[in-house]
């Protein structure tokens, strides 16, 4: 693995160990098991800003990483980046009101927040994911740029 793809690697694992998190806490509340619930999805929240702090660092120190397929399908990449970068957005919003709300111990809010905040996650991390393998596995190559350059293509 080279220095190119290493960083990217390691908080795209953060990303899905978070969403596996999440899917673990889903489970355990559902059992009934609410301290267990609590350190998972506390957990589950500490993958996901390990996953921002490396993604940032490498967004300022290195950039990140162009599009290297084909042109034709730039496009299309380019509006599933957006969605998945909007679709971030939201669910780092949620995810923070949705564990305000578990720490504040407004259980019936947080519940209702936490099924949408987690099916929200886990296409967040799904989308992710996607491009992760997109820029690195199944089109390697693009070069690394400042994050406005490689979405607009300056």
């Amino acid at each position: 693995m080279s220095s190119y793809t290493i960083m990217p690697t390691i908080s795209t694992s953060f990303i899905a160990l978070s969403a596996i998190l999440v899917a673990i806490g889903w489970n355990l509340i559902i059992r009934g098991k609410r301290e267990a619930h609590k350190k998972t999805m506390i957990a589950a929240a500490v993958a996901a800003v390990i996953f921002f702090i490396i993604y940032v660092s490498r967004t300022i120190f290195v950039g990140n990483t162009e599009w290297g397929g084909p042109d034709h399908l730039k496009t299309i990449y380019l509006i599933f980046l957006l969605f998945h970068i909007t679709l971030a957005m939201v669910a780092a919003v949620f995810g923070i009101t949705t564990l305000v709300l578990g720490f504040k111990e407004k259980y019936a809010k947080h519940r209702r927040w936490g099924r949408i905040t987690a099916v929200i996650w886990f296409i967040t991390a799904i989308t992710g994911i996607t491009v992760y393998v997109l820029l690195y596995l199944l089109y390697p190559g693009g070069h690394t740029k400042p994050v406005i350059d490689a979405i607009f293509g300056w």
